[in-house]
């Protein structure tokens, strides 16, 4: 199904991995706390629960790395049938700092998109996770100049959106939301009657991924590269 771009006014960007590198450090975090409890249980069974108890706390917790270290010592404390070590739990916290230290490594383009698309479009960044990381990362990236609006989101579901749109005065219609999480970035906003670009990155959580049943008929657009952006909106 064709899209028709020339309605478009403001365009949001995702950022943790549509901007910059993400779920790459999550990856090795959980690489890293299954050697810590290896001992206890397999690396297999480590990642699995692990992630159980991610899901479980969101509703409690949100997204983000403190979420996340969180999730890591609750984890630790039950596969380890509460024998782990203080000095493993410290580990742990220690893999949440490496984490939030982290450079911020832009994608290919980012700026250069940005930059010439902020000449035309109103941009605005829509994120989910910890407000404090978020707002550290920006900083660091040196891209907040580009953008008209900054929201740190609790959620990316329609309601949240719609709550956004309604709230900077944004028609729908003349909206165009672009990331690379289907589910967060994407689908919530073809059910709000905005539009929205798909770039995938090469690594998504689990939670994040949909079934093909969920996206078929859905009108969307996906691209390889965000540098792709500027050419389907001439």
């Amino acid at each position: 199904m064709e899209v028709n771009y020339q309605n478009i006014k403001v365009i949001g960007f995702d950022a943790d991995d549509t901007l910059w590198v993400n779920e790459t450090y999550f990856r090795e975090a959980e690489q890293k706390f299954g050697n810590l409890l290896s001992e206890y249980e397999t690396l297999n069974k480590l990642d699995q629960e692990l992630f159980k108890k991610e899901i479980d706390n969101l509703p409690l917790y949100g997204y983000g790395v403190k979420a996340f270290v969180l999730s890591m010592v609750e984890s630790a404390l039950e596969q380890s049938n509460y024998n782990v070590s203080q000095q493993a739990i410290e580990a742990i916290l220690n893999i949440g700092k490496d984490m939030l230290n982290k450079p911020v490594e832009l994608l290919d383009g980012v700026e250069d998109v940005l930059k010439a698309l902020s000449k035309t479009y109103r941009l605005i960044l829509a994120t989910k996770g910890d407000l404090l990381d978020q707002e550290r990362k920006l900083e660091k990236s040196g891209l907040s100049k580009y953008f008209h609006h900054i929201e740190v989101l609790s959620d990316k579901k329609e309601e949240n959106y719609s709550k956004l749109l309604n709230h900077l005065d944004i028609n729908p219609s003349e909206f165009l939301m672009v990331g690379n999480s289907l589910r967060s970035d994407i689908l919530p906003l073809v059910n709000i009657k905005a539009h929205a670009v798909h770039i995938p990155f090469h690594t998504t959580w689990a939670h994040e991924q949909v079934s093909e049943k969920e996206t078929n008929g859905k009108n969307y657009k996906t691209i390889k590269s965000l540098r792709q952006l500027i050419t389907l909106l001439e």
